[in-house]
């Protein structure tokens, strides 16, 4: 039995929500704390091959969402960090056409500048170091996810029943839902 286990439930399919969980689990493994990650719902989209590359940041729903521009802009086109200081706009802009790509554009720049790795790196990273990916099986059943269709390396399908006697059966266990 794990004396520390850290199990983390990711039901969010966004960019933003998907760097926490994967994060904390590579810390955790890191420090020798066991750490597994269960993709519920939307969060199946974080392991999907293919859906993963096209991960979005949207300011709607998400009123906490700064303006922060990537450097490179900053330093091209100062008069811009105006914008950083102007609360609600990502909400405002995000009903246009098209500026979900543009923030998650920014976004990524703004990760890359700040040598925060993509989600790929991260994922790649928490199997090296012994992370356990488990996609929801109900979730994938319901949203016509295949397994053959997931990310290399990630567990088989399990129930929630399965994945919280998993994280239990530790002498201190953490669970998070993000």
């Amino acid at each position: 039995m794990a004396e520390q286990k850290l199990s983390i439930i990711l039901t969010k399919g966004t960019l933003d929500a998907a760097y926490p969980p994967l994060i904390l689990a590579l810390t955790a493994s890191a420090l020798s704390i066991e750490s597994a990650v269960f993709f519920a719902f939307y969060g199946l989209t974080v392991i999907h091959r293919e859906k993963v590359k096209k991960l979005k940041l949207s300011p709607l729903a998400n009123p906490a969402m700064p303006v922060v521009l990537p450097d490179e802009i900053k330093k091209k086109l100062p008069f811009l960090s105006a914008l950083e200081r102007l609360p609600g706009l990502p909400q405002l802009v995000g009903v246009l056409p098209g500026a979900t790509d543009l923030i998650t554009a920014l976004f990524k720049k703004r990760l890359e500048e700040k040598n925060v790795p993509p989600v790929e790196k991260l994922l790649k990273d928490c199997l090296e170091a012994g992370v356990k990916l488990y996609p929801c099986q109900t979730s994938m059943e319901l949203l016509g996810f295949k397994k053959e269709e997931l990310i290399e390396g990630v567990e088989e399908p399990v129930g929630a029943g399965f994945f919280l006697s998993y994280a239990y059966e530790a002498e201190k266990p953490v669970v998070l839902f993000v």
